[in-house]
Formats: structure tokens, sequence, C-alpha cells
């Protein structure tokens, strides 16, 4: 399997009692994502560290969720972490949300997309400034546009909800 120990033991269902925009059911989001994509998003998993292309990708575009489409990141708060996994110092303004992960006998704080809940990462307090955040994300739960540029204040171009 593509991920790590550490992804097959913290696998879970998303459990969150928030209604999201875009809502399928798990057959509709088993049949739209790959079992890679669906283990992340869906069930929380992690992918192994250095697996994702997308850890190595520094070109210009934007990074949006693998699951309904919402622009997470841009790449110019894109950086090498060394951690194996794609980082960011920020998200997109409103496209990410975060909640407390108890998982592994610690707590994280987990990342997930505020259109569709699905997971992508979690976040740390070790990244540059001007942030010092460090949102270390699953390749599998992004799709990255080359070239894409984000939209000027007061332009919304998310997808609109499925």
């Amino acid at each position: 399997m593509a991920e790590g120990l550490l992804g097959r033991l913290g696998g879970r269902r998303h459990a969150s009692a928030k209604e999201f925009a875009v809502a399928l059911s798990d057959e509709e989001w088993q049949r739209k994502l790959s079992p890679a994509q669906y283990r992340v998003l869906r069930e929380h998993g992690t992918e192994r560290a250095g697996s994702s292309p997308l850890d190595k990708e520094y070109g210009e575009g934007i990074y949006h969720c693998a699951g309904c489409g919402q622009p997470l990141f841009a790449s110019d708060t894109k950086f090498n972490s060394g951690t194996g996994w794609p980082s960011f110092s920020a998200p997109v303004e409103q496209a990410v949300e975060t909640q407390s992960d108890r998982s592994f006998f610690m707590t994280r704080t987990e990342v997930h997309c505020s259109r569709c809940g699905g997971h992508l990462g979690h976040v740390f307090d070790d990244g540059p400034q001007p942030t010092g955040l460090r949102y270390c994300m699953n390749g599998a739960a992004l799709d990255f546009h080359r070239g894409e540029k984000l939209p000027a204040p007061g332009e919304d171009n998310r997808p609109p909800a499925t």
C-alpha cells in the first residue's frame, strides 16, 4: 500500500457533525475519488512520505482540493520542508478549517477543506516567516492547476457546489 504504518493505524472515518457545501454519500465519494484520494480525504489516511510527486512540484499555480475542487493553496506559499509532504506557509483565505486530532497518543491540529470536509493533513508551528506555520498536506488530497492564479480580491473562482 502507498501509505506508511502511521497511515494504516491512523485512518478513521470523517465524523464531523458539520454540514458542508459539498456533501456526498460514502458510495458517491468512492466513485468520485481514486482509492488513495478516498483513503486520505474521507478516511483520514496519510500517504507515505516522499510518495507524492507534488512534494517536488514548484511550478506556479494553485493547489485545489481533490475532492471538491476548491482552491486551497497558492504556489507562492509552498516551500521545501524536507518532510516528504507538500508544505505551505498559508492557505487561501477561508479555504481550510482546523480541528484537534488526538490520534497516536498526541494532539495535533488537523486541516480539512472548508467546502467538503476532506482531510488534507496537519498544521504545525515550525514553518517559515511571516506565518511561522507549516501546512503539511497529503499530495493525494491535492490537485495542482499549473499556471492558474488566484482571483483578484472580491472575485470568486471556486467551482459551484456539487
